[in-house]
């Protein structure tokens, strides 16, 4: 189970580098990612209004990244007992 939280982390992971790194948004591996981070993020877009859009992206979708790891964590030590 953790194998497939820690996927979901790593989409996050690299929509934020994207963003961050500046890649272009008209390319199809961006759209892909996009579409696979966004509904992975839940309810994290927008927890964090920094001004910074930047900034705001890395909060965002990485706190996201951090609670899949959460629940997968606990999910593999649940089923593992």
């Amino acid at each position: 189970m953790f194998g497939v939280t820690a996927i979901f982390a790593l989409i996050e992971a690299v929509y934020i580098l994207l963003i961050v790194l500046g890649a272009n948004t008209a390319n199809g591996f961006f759209a892909f990612i996009q579409s696979l981070a966004e509904p992975l993020a839940l309810f994290f877009p927008g927890l964090f209004g920094t001004g910074n859009y930047n900034l705001d992206i890395f909060l965002n979708y990485g706190l996201a990244a951090v609670f899949w790891l959460v629940v997968g964590s606990i999910l593999a030590r649940v089923i593992g007992r």
